[in-house]
């Protein structure tokens, strides 16, 4: 697992804001998820819904189908996915997600692949959008430079401690912490969670 914590030194030492998180809520605890369709499938269920939500439709759908193959998940049928809490969008994202890597239309051996050609591979799949390919790189692949601004919590927190409305002022201020933006939106999801006393479920 990558040490995010000269990352976030250094940004604590460049902006007071970050220092300010630090000071209230200390560092920020990256779990690290695995590579790999099991993740990929967790992302796309906790897209616009609580991640309460998500974990119980995970935890229902692992239940089913406990292996969590590709081939597993496309022999479900819509009735055993609807119980298992995915929506039809969503079913029809995981089935695709799985046929793709079950045909070798999608391989996630990202391997000295740049961010940019792993983000194409990824949005190549129905329902993978950036926000999702993004957290993907993060939390699984650690790559140390991303920064989603579509994300809410780092949206709000953005316009908390900074006082940028706009996704193009965001754009323009959280460009001054390349190469850690990575670490950067640790801080602010860190920020989000903690005030609002909520806890990541990965």
């Amino acid at each position: 697992m990558r040490s995010f914590q000269s990352d976030f030194n250094h940004l604590a030492n460049l902006d007071p804001n970050f220092q300010r998180i630090l000071d209230l809520y200390g560092t920020p605890n990256i779990p690290q998820r695995s590579e790999g369709f099991e993740t990929l499938v967790k992302i796309i269920l906790e897209q616009q819904v609580s991640l309460d939500s998500a974990k119980a439709a995970f935890d229902k759908l692992k239940f089913v189908a406990p292996d969590f193959t590709p081939i597993q998940i496309m022999q479900l049928d819509d009735a055993q996915l609807r119980l298992a809490g995915l929506s039809r969008q969503k079913a029809a994202y995981v089935r695709d997600l799985a046929q793709r890597l079950e045909d070798g239309r999608l391989n996630l051996d990202f391997a000295d692949r740049t961010d940019d050609e792993i983000r194409s591979d990824l949005v190549s799949v129905k329902g993978i959008g950036h926000w999702t390919a993004d957290v993907y790189m993060m939390f699984a692949l650690q790559l140390e430079d991303l920064m989603p601004l579509s994300d809410i919590g780092i949206a709000v927190t953005l316009r908390e401690l900074w006082d940028v409305q706009s996704v193009d002022e965001m754009a323009l201020l959280t460009a001054n912490w390349s190469p850690h933006r990575t670490a950067a939106s640790f801080y602010l999801w860190h920020y989000y969670l903690k005030k609002r006393a909520r806890v990541i479920h990965l």
